[in-house]
């Protein structure tokens, strides 16, 4: 059985497969009104970027775990993409977009892990 800490390392790895950068881990688990546990805020250099990632995770989580996501929105745009995996939310974002909502300030009450960029 996949942990929500394997599926949070499979959400990060499947970005990493496709160069997203600025990694970071919110660990919600604390706090009883988020809507999941874990969010995974990264974002990419284009709209064409940020969609490759989220394929990118998709595809990783199900050829490695089996695991598909429960739903997905935001690939007309590719400015901001959010995959619902249940115990995890992944944000993909234009960085534009990322620093006008700013998810890592609304949420700074959880334990917050930056995830260094590898080149």
């Amino acid at each position: 059985m996949t942990t929500e800490n394997d599926i949070v390392k499979l959400i990060t790895e499947g970005i990493q497969e496709r160069k997203g950068r600025k990694i970071t881990h919110v660990d919600l688990s604390a706090i009883e009104s988020a809507a999941s546990g874990n969010f995974i805020i990264c974002e990419g250099t284009s709209s064409m970027h940020v969609s490759a990632i989220a394929d990118s995770i998709r595809e990783y989580l199900l050829k490695e775990a089996g695991i598909k996501p429960y739903n997905y929105d935001g690939y007309r745009n590719a400015q901001w993409i959010v995959i619902d995996y249940g115990s995890a939310m992944v944000h993909v974002f234009l960085p534009e977009v990322r620093s006008l909502y700013n998810l890592e300030e609304l949420w700074s009450d959880a334990k917050i892990t930056e995830i260094a960029d590898i080149d």
